[in-house]
């Protein structure tokens, strides 16, 4: 296997630094690397070294299998009761009138438009505003479910529910519990940002803390539910509350084993109140690929969003322990442009998507919400140039 040749070079290098040897050693032999390691890797990891244990990680999991997936996405508002300070795309109470806010007959709608298309699963994300509370979201899932029963419901964030359960005084258990009987199946990772209360006090003081946001996740996971986790990054923030944060999703995994993707989300600076923070480079972001990988060695798949980083960085990761890059997408999502994306207008076909994977030696393999194959592309060959209009549909939002 080409990358266990390269990592037994790297180990094998004089010039390397003994402690990163001592890693590297770690990594082939399938031992956890502490929380120490984790910060020597953000300090001495060069890009190459960080990338050669990533893939071997990656590839020993995967092979050059990398996934993507074909769902639709609903925002029920971007209003929000929070002021978070990296956020480009929520309106405050009092600017409501920027915004939208639905009701569940057009979020029914929205579904009702995708009743032709192969898609899997639907993506609730957005805002929090009072009158979208537990009733409200019963209410569409349980719709959502007698219209089309087969339909993942992947919804909300603990940003959302904490909120939600707090105005209904029901526990995080009790009220996750009604929602997944009223027909709600997983949960994507968005709310998570920097744990460490040392940055999320100054980037998004009034939201859930870090153990609400957990605890909310953990009682997903004993209800049986998958869900998802992310971490903001290239802020503020400082290598070891990256690894912090990464620590203590790593922990909550070793005692649910209920996530299925770490999810790291670029910091954009455009049009918030923290637009005079640089974008860290596409180095960084390659590097923390990598240390994510390296270091979340309980957590099955790593997310990266082409439409976020832009096509050759996604096509870049895929070889820095990333093994999925989410999906097709047309433009109605404004969290992207919002915040300052490379691509301004995303879309992107299946068969475009299914190319750009080939194109750096991967195989495409359409994945629904908990990872089943629905289409194996490797051998697939489109007949002409209508299958990209065939196969265009909605990627979900930002912090899935």
């Amino acid at each position: 296997m080409e990358a266990r040749h390269k990592i037994d070079f790297l180990i094998n290098d004089s010039r390397l630094d003994p402690e990163l040897r001592r890693i590297a050693e770690k990594v082939v032999a399938g031992e956890r690397i502490t929380f120490d390691e984790g910060v020597l890797l953000y300090e001495k990891g060069e890009l190459s070294y960080l990338g050669v244990l990533a893939n071997y990680i990656r590839e020993k999991r995967h092979g050059d299998i990398t996934y993507f997936n074909r769902n639709f996405h609903i925002e029920p508002t971007n209003v929000c009761v929070y002021d978070c300070k990296f956020c480009s795309y929520s309106r405050m109470i009092k600017q409501r009138e920027e915004g939208w806010e639905m009701d569940v007959d057009a979020m029914i709608d929205i579904v009702k438009k995708y009743d032709d298309e192969p898609v899997t699963e639907v993506h609730i994300t957005g805002g929090v505003v009072p009158k979208q509370n537990l009733e409200f979201y019963a209410d569409f899932f349980r719709k959502c479910k007698a219209h089309r029963p087969e339909l993942h419901i992947k919804a909300l964030t603990p940003v959302e529910y904490y909120y939600i359960f707090k105005k209904a005084k029901l526990s995080h258990f009790d009220g996750m519990k009604y929602l997944k009987e009223a027909g709600l199946d997983s949960m994507p990772g968005g709310g998570a940002e920097i744990f460490h209360p040392e940055i999320r006090e100054q980037i998004a003081h009034d939201k859930c803390t870090a153990e609400q946001w957990l605890d909310i996740h953990e009682q997903a996971h004993l209800l049986g539910m998958n869900t998802n986790a992310t971490m903001l990054y290239g802020h503020i923030e400082k290598f070891w509350h990256r690894v912090d944060h990464m620590e203590r999703l790593r922990q909550l995994q070793d005692k649910t084993g209920g996530f299925q993707t770490f999810i790291p989300l670029k910091f954009r600076n455009k049009e918030n109140q923290m637009s005079d923070v640089d974008e860290v480079s596409v180095i960084e972001d390659l590097r923390n690929y990598a240390v994510a990988r390296i270091y979340m060695d309980n957590f099955p798949h790593i997310k990266a969003y082409w439409a976020m980083i832009s096509r050759d960085t996604a096509q870049m990761s895929l070889s820095f322990g990333v093994d999925d890059i989410d999906g097709t997408l047309d433009d109605t999502t404004k969290i992207y442009s919002m915040a300052g994306a490379e691509e301004q207008t995303p879309a992107m076909s299946t068969q475009q998507l299914v190319e750009l994977i080939k194109n750096v030696g991967r195989h495409p393999i359409e994945r629904d919400t908990l990872y089943h194959v629905v289409t194996d592309y490797k051998d697939h060959v489109f007949d002409d140039e209508s299958a990209k209009k065939k196969n265009y549909y909605a990627l979900p939002v930002l912090n899935s």
